[in-house]
């Protein structure tokens, strides 16, 4: 078998209604799902959900080689992009070729990735992620009453701006949850993006200790702070959970070295060996995992032959427009399917449709505000139309 091509799309992650975190708010819900299809001389095609950036490029280092040897191939994309770097974005288009080789391996030998891996069990644990910063009360408990009435007893809120706002908020999805699981008390965890100094995240986190147990506390301070990620681990009594922007197994070893982290995350979109070699590298330190994205299909198969796999995240309850996954949500967790390799099919007349009805604004979460990190007073983030472009983009409003 040899590959021939490959093909890149992008749909859209629909949400219906704003989403975002303390760096910005998509208010219109449309967030891009880029795409990669990568082909053989034998029909079977490969998908991977993730970034086209240099695709052309990395694509060389695989093109006319057998796609069964997916680390080799892995080894020679980085290989391939040493000399630039393949970090951040590019990372991201090696990883969905990545993912793609090894939807391709597993559809050859006929077995779903799962069972090709050596996953013991279909089934893999989830909380609940609604990117929720801009909701208002009554959409936030909807939003999670959603998420519980699929079994979800744990859940990840944003926030990082107002501890008083935290608090509130926390209150309202904690008395979701235990009312749907009858009183038992449900997993919290609060995501801040990166946008505290170490000082602001251990007095925001312990402020919330006074009224949580919470899980984790997620990105507290910027990612390659390994020093500032040991210093928020030891001043407070939740978990540090960060890893989801980090490229490499070489951006990992200085943050668990200096105890950093507690719980490793890793994103979807960087890829299957990706994160099987750092579940490896967490392995060896006592260290969980756990898959961080929205559609973490292929992370969800690897993590069913990985020991330290804790928990997955769920965010949108319906995948992308145009992508069915041989999957659903039962009891709290992610059920696999029996489909050959990951279980995506691609519509792309489907797809095409939806991009031509839908734009995208140059805004929302991916864009670090300007005080991030040294802000005085507590900010509300909000969607606010702007007049120029009709779209929106996040406002912060000091409260006084």
């Amino acid at each position: 078998m040899r590959i021939t091509g490959y093909r890149t799309l992008t749909t859209t992650q629909q949400w219906g209604r704003p989403v975002g975190d303390a760096n910005g708010v998509h208010g219109d819900g449309v967030v891009p799902v880029p795409v990669v299809i990568v082909e053989t001389d034998e029909g079977i095609t490969g998908v991977g959900l993730g970034p086209h950036v240099e695709a052309e490029a990395i694509f060389a280092a695989i093109d006319d080689q057998d796609p069964r040897a997916v680390t080799a191939l892995y080894d020679r994309m980085l290989r391939h992009t040493f000399k630039a770097g393949h970090a951040g974005v590019v990372f991201g288009t090696i990883g969905a070729f990545d993912t793609a080789l090894w939807d391709i391996k597993a559809q050859a030998m006929g077995e779903p990735l799962w069972r090709l891996l050596g996953g013991k069990d279909r089934v893999a644990p989830a909380y609940a992620s609604g990117l929720d910063i801009a909701l208002t009360d009554d959409e936030l408990v909807a939003t999670y009453q959603a998420y519980a009435e699929r079994g979800l007893r744990a859940a990840k809120l944003k926030g990082g701006l107002d501890i008083e706002r935290d608090r509130h908020r926390l209150s309202l999805v904690r008395e979701v949850l235990t009312e749907a699981a009858h009183g038992t008390r449900p997993g919290l965890m609060l995501d801040a993006n990166e946008s505290w100094s170490r000082k602001q995240a251990v007095r925001h986190v312990g402020e919330l200790e006074r009224a949580f147990d919470l899980t984790w506390i997620e990105e507290p301070v910027r990612r390659w702070d390994a020093d500032g990620l040991a210093a928020v681990s030891r001043g407070v009594r939740t978990a540090v959970a960060s890893g989801e922007n980090l490229t490499g197994l070489e951006q990992f070893r200085p943050l668990i070295a200096a105890g950093g982290l507690d719980i490793v995350q890793t994103a979807a979109v960087w890829g299957v060996t990706h994160f099987l070699r750092v579940a490896a590298l967490a392995h060896a330190y006592d260290l969980p995992v756990s898959p961080i994205g929205n559609t973490p299909v292929a992370l969800l198969h690897a993590a069913t032959s990985v020991p330290n796999h804790l928990v997955s995240e769920l965010q949108d309850l319906r995948p992308p427009i145009g992508v069915a996954t041989d999957l659903h949500v039962d009891d709290g967790a992610f059920v696999l399917g029996d489909s050959p390799g990951l279980g995506i099919r691609i519509d792309e007349t489907v797809m095409t449709a939806a991009r031509q009805r839908t734009g995208h604004a140059p805004d929302g979460p991916h864009v670090r505000p300007e005080h991030a990190g040294r802000r005085l007073l507590a900010v509300t983030p909000g969607p606010c139309r702007s007049r120029a472009e009709g779209t929106f983009d996040t406002m912060e409003r000091e409260d006084r």
